[in-house]
């Protein structure tokens, strides 16, 4: 194997993590957290870049358990294990896809103090992002809450989700050693910050009316579909640089 397939697994990481980090789940929260306790726009980039370094922290730290597992595997297979992981991402790809197909296109992680009623698609109507109907009964911005808590309360929101999108990257990667991993590990924290602090931004500015609802109702159609294209690619360049 070679750079260009080290490329590819890496401008395919940087479009999961960028793209996850445009849903609602990665920005909203710090935008209403802010309105709501007066923050001004440094400190609101501050603290979402603060909680996105715990998000990137325990993603990363999974992401390590995979690469110390697919490296027990790399050794046993040698060769093969490149198509093996190709086929293992087809695989992840058709699950996210199964996912979608079933309505559960976004993976509901909840808000500290929030709450929502349960259904099969997250009790929600279909054009409704669920994030603001849970902040909206969450405790983060209640002025009778501190500062303090009130970031806590972000902080553990995102740490306690990491970007499980993210975790097959990993295993791609396991084939260029602990380098493959550290590079997609700067490629995870690198994208996952930029796409947290500029859709933060840009909502703090009055850019908020994209049509965000639509992403996060396919987001794992849109996994499912990087993680089978970058399992035909491994196949392919691997295949014709053997």
């Amino acid at each position: 194997m070679n750079s260009t397939v080290l490329t590819t697994i890496a401008a395919t990481g940087f479009t999961v993590a960028f793209f996850h980090a445009a849903i609602p789940t990665h920005w909203l929260p710090f935008v209403l957290v802010s309105r709501a306790r007066g923050w001004g726009h440094g400190k609101t980039l501050a603290v979402t870049t603060f909680a996105g370094l715990g998000h990137v922290a325990l993603t990363s730290l999974l992401g390590l358990l995979i690469a110390w597992f697919g490296f027990q595997l790399d050794e046993r297979l040698g060769k093969l294990f490149p198509i093996a992981a190709a086929v293992a991402l087809i695989g992840i790809g058709g699950y996210f896809w199964w996912r979608q197909i079933r309505g559960s296109g976004l993976c509901h992680h909840p808000i500290p103090g929030g709450h929502h009623e349960a259904s099969a698609e997250c009790g929600h109507e279909e054009d409704h992002s669920h994030w603001e109907h849970e902040m909206s009964d969450s405790e983060l911005g209640s002025s009778k809450r501190s500062d303090w808590a009130a970031i806590s309360g972000l902080f553990l929101m995102l740490t306690l989700s990491p970007c499980e999108g993210f975790l097959p990257v990993y295993l791609s990667g396991v084939q260029f050693g602990w380098t493959g991993f550290v590079v997609l590990s700067l490629i995870l924290a690198v994208a996952t910050l930029a796409g947290m602090t500029l859709f933060t931004l840009c909502a703090l500015v009055g850019l908020r009316r994209w049509e965000l609802k639509s992403f996060e109702r396919w987001e794992s159609g849109l996994l499912g579909t990087l993680f089978c294209v970058l399992g035909i690619l491994i196949l392919v360049l691997g295949r014709s640089h053997g």
